[in-house]
């Protein structure tokens, strides 16, 4: 009865050990997060094609492998350098350094009108000529990047100068700044003659209009600090309710964006109109700025 006993404990222990090894199959070797309780049996064969048994790929095979065959290495073939090339955005090509843009013919058209930027040829043609005049208009506006490229951009502040009428601002006997809020273009005039052709602004955005009207420059400051806004007006000209001209502190053409009502502008033009404006100087808004 005792040899019966010892027998049968000897069978269960086995069958401890043997359950035991293959529940807890989970290796932290393997890279798992320890998350996924044990893994199946054979997960390891599966996971790297090895088993005890061998196969017809593995030890034991009748034929020996083939080697592997070693990469031939060839000469990496050197970049050719070509002056022409496809726009990926239009298709068109590239001459003298220019990317042509979709709005050529329109662009060449508004800068033979407004003129002082060099020769153009209204063709819609990309030329290297057309190129250093798109370049030009392109860097007294401060449009970025200054790549002679006819875009949106360039065609949009083309066309607002080229179609501005300065004839429209009613000018006194001085000087006048004058404000197309249509356009978004400034000016000056003095004795009805410009003495500052018309370049680009932009004013208040929407629920912030700057309203039309007949006002006064009525204080001036070279660097006035705007208090409920927190930033640095440079060129400071106010003329009514809290609203003048200044240097812009952001990029002038993000349409999506404006003012609070102030007349921004380009750095250059802000300290043109400094120079020429003084306390006194009339200002004359005409139109009403789109979406506003």
């Amino acid at each position: 009865m005792e040899h019966v006993r010892i027998t049968s404990r000897l069978v269960a222990l086995a069958v401890v050990v043997l359950v035991g090894a293959g529940a807890c199959a989970f290796d932290p070797q393997s890279g798992g997060s320890g998350g996924g309780g044990a893994a199946p049996a054979g997960a390891a064969e599966q996971a790297t094609g090895a088993s005890d048994t061998p196969g017809p790929d593995q030890h034991g095979r009748s034929t020996p492998a083939a080697p592997t065959p070693e990469p031939s290495r060839k000469p990496t073939p050197k970049p050719t350098r070509t002056t022409t090339k496809p726009t990926p955005s239009t298709g068109t090509t590239t001459v003298a350094g220019c990317p042509q843009g979709q709005h050529q013919r329109a662009v060449e058209t508004y800068l033979a009108r407004l003129g002082g930027f060099g020769a153009v040829t209204v063709d819609g043609r990309q030329s290297a000529a057309d190129c250093a005049a798109i370049k030009k208009f392109q860097k007294r506006y401060g449009i970025r990047p200054v790549e002679g490229r006819a875009g949106p951009t360039t065609l949009d502040v083309a066309q607002r100068l080229a179609t501005t009428d300065p004839a429209r601002c009613k000018a006194g006997t001085g000087t006048t700044f004058c404000v197309d809020l249509t356009r978004q273009t400034v000016w000056a005039l003095r004795a009805g003659k410009v003495i500052m052709a018309p370049t680009v602004t932009r004013t208040g955005m929407s629920g912030y209009r700057t309203p039309a009207g007949t006002y006064t420059v009525n204080y001036r400051n070279p660097k006035e600090w705007s208090d409920p806004y927190e930033v640095w007006l440079p060129y400071w000209q106010h003329f009514t309710q809290g609203m003048g001209f200044h240097e812009t502190t952001t990029y002038l053409h993000e349409k999506s964006i404006g003012s609070h009502g102030c007349v921004n502008l380009l750095h250059a033009d802000a300290v043109r109109m400094w120079e020429l404006g003084k306390v006194g100087t009339r200002v004359v808004l005409i139109g009403r700025r789109p979406g506003t």
